[in-house]
């Protein structure tokens, strides 16, 4: 007697890869924000309000800053994933494999180089030298007080460096020593060394070859183009 076929489970999903990492500028995003609305605000307040040839300059403006402020702001992101590195700048996208990808290198910008040569910079991991140089004096105080055998509450044992230390109370100022528990890291140089981390993995996977594409953005520059034309019209027959 030969027992009944049983269908086979159903195979399980195959697994998805990791969702990309996104880097992206957070004060550019409220930067962003503050500009639409301060431009959407005085645009509308022209549209029904104004008299003449008002309310078409302004609808004109509208149409010529609105994209112009999207794209410099909102839209400028950066997607890492397992295969590809993903730059979405003002005007284009561009799609780089790991396999394509040469250096990434930081400087007054960040930027990925390509194997051509061709160099592409990250407008969504803008370089600030402000937070480079603060997280550059918190490394220097961390290493000096790690010479001087300070631990990171402030003090070194019963004694603190300045004689009689209780959380950094020394006699040598008088004063509270507040730690400086700060990043030691700019953020965005932790972004390019992540990066750096994933080139280094996956630059020599199989999956991670191809070729470099670029595809501009006319979905942002052809409305700019006709606002800034309409502009143009409506000051020359003025």
């Amino acid at each position: 007697m030969t027992t009944p076929d049983h269908p086979s489970p159903a195979s399980p999903p195959p697994v998805s890869a990791a969702k990309d990492r996104i880097y992206r500028s957070p004060l550019g995003l409220a930067g962003g924000v503050l500009l639409l609305l301060v431009v959407l605000w005085l645009g509308f307040d022209a549209l029904v309000k104004g008299h003449g040839r008002t309310p078409w300059l302004a609808l004109a403006g509208m149409i010529l800053i609105v994209p112009l402020v999207i794209a410099f702001t909102l839209r400028p992101a950066v997607f890492a994933g397992e295969e590809r590195l993903r730059v979405r700048n003002p005007f284009r996208v561009v799609t780089l494999p790991w396999g394509e990808v040469a250096a990434l290198r930081s400087g007054y910008s960040n930027e990925v180089v390509a194997k051509s040569g061709t160099k592409y910079q990250l407008w969504a991991i803008p370089v600030s030298l402000r937070a480079r140089k603060k997280a550059a004096r918190r490394q220097q105080r961390a290493a000096a007080d790690a010479a001087r055998g300070v631990t990171p509450g402030g003090g070194s044992g019963a004694l603190g460096p300045g004689g009689l230390g209780l959380g950094g109370f020394g006699l040598g100022g008088f004063g509270l020593r507040v730690p400086d528990t700060g990043p030691t890291r700019a953020e965005t140089d932790k972004a390019m060394d992540e990066l750096r981390e994933l080139l280094e993995r996956q630059g020599g996977t199989e999956p991670a070859q191809g070729e470099v594409t670029v595809r501009w953005a006319y979905e942002v520059a052809a409305p700019a183009v006709a606002g800034a034309v309409l502009l143009a019209i409506l000051l020359a027959v003025g």
